[in-house]
């Protein structure tokens, strides 16, 4: 199966928590579907994107990068690759190069949700899973971040965008 066949199949089976994560849901459908190319960054139209936002449940603590390009603090995520055969699996790479981290899973049960912003590249039309720490996790900057910290749950608000927040919310609410 290609990643746009998974994307495509992983939007459709997914079960989106209210109506505006379903209308997202269903305009990412309809980008696949009308572009063969839709998960690829060549797609000037927007493409779809995977990220995830490393939690510690243990801790209480969420992992926030630094992005170097963007100077904001964000979850993990980005591109899909040519190597990626799963949208599943290109946000675990995302989060496990990012972070530095050995040994992250992700959080059961498919994306935690959608989000949909516009970058300097094109529209982004990312798919957002949770990817779990585990005990003793240690991070490591990597070349797209400035920083990597932790954060506490009632901290994120305090540094991240809404999208970010929102993640995180829906994310505890999971756990």
């Amino acid at each position: 199966m290609s990643l746009h066949e998974d994307a495509a199949r992983t939007l459709k089976e997914w079960s989106a928590p209210d109506g505006a994560q379903e209308a997202l849901r269903l305009a990412y459908c309809d980008h696949l579907a009308a572009r063969p190319d839709g998960v690829w960054r060549s797609c000037a139209d927007g493409h779809i994107t995977a990220s995830a936002l490393v939690v510690d449940p243990g801790r209480g603590r969420v992992l926030l990068t630094h992005h170097r390009k963007l100077r904001m603090w964000l979850q993990t995520g980005g591109h899909c690759e040519p190597g990626d055969t799963a949208l599943a699996g290109a946000a675990l790479r995302e989060a496990a190069e990012e972070s530095g981290v050995d040994g992250l899973t992700l959080l059961p049960g498919g994306p935690v949700r959608l989000d949909r912003h516009l970058t300097p590249c094109a529209w982004h039309l990312d798919v957002q899973y949770a990817a779990l720490a585990p005990e003793g996790a240690v991070e490591a900057v990597s070349e797209e971040s400035l920083e990597l910290r932790w954060f506490g749950w009632d901290e994120v608000a305090d540094v991240a965008d809404d999208s970010v927040v929102r993640l995180a919310d829906r994310t505890r609410a999971l756990l």
